[in-house]
């Protein structure tokens, strides 16, 4: 592999990564903590007070993993929107299933089917969102 080569690789990764962190932060701090906080504050399963720097933590470590990945699963990039949305379909079913069904089956909540919405709802929108966007930072 070519230096340029590597390097537009690395450059895409640290985008994918970017793209993934930035746009996740700018819809999850209004859903979880503003719009829909009087929500979450009803199921009772959340703390008072949030630790902001974990959830940034938890983000870049999830950007990295996507961005890794997505050109590892998507090798012939194409189209940015056709493909990127359905990375978004795949890595949010994924997300889906350890943020909200495994947070829905082990954590005591007053109601499971209003977790459930409003989980499933953040991500369809945070991965309809992030999932073109990762395609786009490793576009060729």
């Amino acid at each position: 592999m070519l230096r340029s080569e590597k390097s537009a690789l690395s450059r895409a990764f640290w985008l994918g990564i970017v793209a993934y962190v930035v746009p996740s932060f700018v819809i999850a701090y209004p859903w979880h903590l503003t719009v829909f906080a009087p929500a979450y504050r009803e199921l009772a399963m959340y703390r008072d007070d949030v630790i902001v720097p974990f959830g940034l933590l938890s983000m870049l470590i999830q950007g990295a993993a996507f961005s890794w990945a997505y050109p590892r699963l998507f090798p012939e990039r194409r189209s940015v929107l056709r493909h990127g949305l359905a990375y978004g379909l795949m890595i949010g079913l994924l997300s889906w299933s350890f943020t909200t069904l495994a947070v829905a089956a082990k954590n005591v909540m007053t109601s499971v089917p209003a977790y459930l919405a409003l989980e499933t709802g953040f991500t369809l929108l945070q991965f309809a969102v992030v999932g073109p966007l990762i395609a786009l930072a490793h576009r060729r």
